[in-house]
């Protein structure tokens, strides 16, 4: 289980992943400018535990993807992505540290994400 949030601690969350993680950087304008590591996981494997009323939520495009971040500090540690809309996207630079054994990162061309959506890794649970 591991544990996380925004920068002033208002937005925290838990998280069942295994302690060695395999992220995806995505290239897409969104990923590349908020420094986003994806952590792609199925909703029961999500829990938020505070700071439901501190999130807002930012779309663009169709709409589909719901990014939410901190009202007070403006981190996104999580969303619900366009490509796994049945799951989260957890942050992994908004991780706590302790629970964390490695960080495997795997590129992703998110700038032509239809043409790749079948190398994403699935949601785990």
């Amino acid at each position: 289980m591991h544990h996380g949030g925004c920068h002033c601690g208002r937005v925290r969350f838990e998280v069942e992943s295994p302690a060695a993680i395999e992220a995806t950087r995505c290239n897409c304008s969104v990923c590349t400018k908020t420094g986003f590591l994806h952590l792609f996981v199925s909703k029961r494997a999500f829990r938020l535990t505070s700071g439901e009323d501190d999130l807002e939520t930012y779309t663009f495009g169709t709409g589909t993807a719901k990014h939410l971040f901190c009202r007070h500090c403006g981190i996104k540690s999580f969303y619900i992505p366009r490509s796994h809309p049945d799951g989260f996207s957890i942050n992994v630079n908004c991780l706590d540290d302790d629970t964390i054994e490695s960080v495997e990162i795997n590129d992703f061309d998110g700038r032509n994400w239809e043409k790749h959506i079948d190398q994403l890794s699935p949601l785990s649970d």
